[in-house]
């Protein structure tokens, strides 16, 4: 087995570089790749997204894994923005802390043991992306967090 990293668009894969160049010598059919490719990640359309091909370079047969895509580019998409902030002085977007909960609910790729530790993570993201959480900066809703005043949004 053969395993080739990329990252792509979600949904948007096509059959030139990164894919083609590292596929072609192993001769299976890069427009099948592309077509399973962008069918598995159309939910991220937007984000760039981690992919893994597998390939049996004897059988041409071949699998696709798709990972989680960075946080970063979750926020930018759930806060409506392109870009964090580059001074932190004004907000580049803000997040509620429903759709904080629900994007750590959703990280396959997480070192947080638990939901809340992943929720830390991702409220740390947003400190660094100058995205504030309902309006607070992100270091209140983490201190919010550590106090267990939106525990009962984790059980959920």
């Amino acid at each position: 087995m053969k395993t080739i990293d990329a990252i792509v668009e979600g949904g948007k894969a096509t059959p030139g570089p990164p894919l083609a160049p590292a596929l072609a010598p192993m001769g299976v059919n890069i427009g099948q790749v592309v077509a399973k490719i962008n069918e598995a990640t159309k939910a991220f359309s937007g984000m760039k997204v981690p992919v893994k091909v597998h390939v049996d370079p004897k059988t041409k047969q071949f699998t696709i894994e798709v990972g989680s895509p960075p946080t970063a580019e979750i926020i930018k998409k759930e806060a409506g923005i392109e870009k964090g902030a580059g001074n932190r002085e004004a907000p580049a977007g803000n997040l509620s802390m429903a759709k904080a909960v629900a994007i750590a609910k959703s990280k396959t790729n997480s070192l947080g043991k638990d939901t809340k530790e992943t929720l830390k993570e991702i409220l740390g993201t947003c400190v660094s992306m100058g995205v504030t959480i309902d309006g607070k900066k992100a270091r209140e809703a983490i201190k919010e967090v550590n106090e267990g005043k939106h525990d009962s949004l984790l059980k959920g």
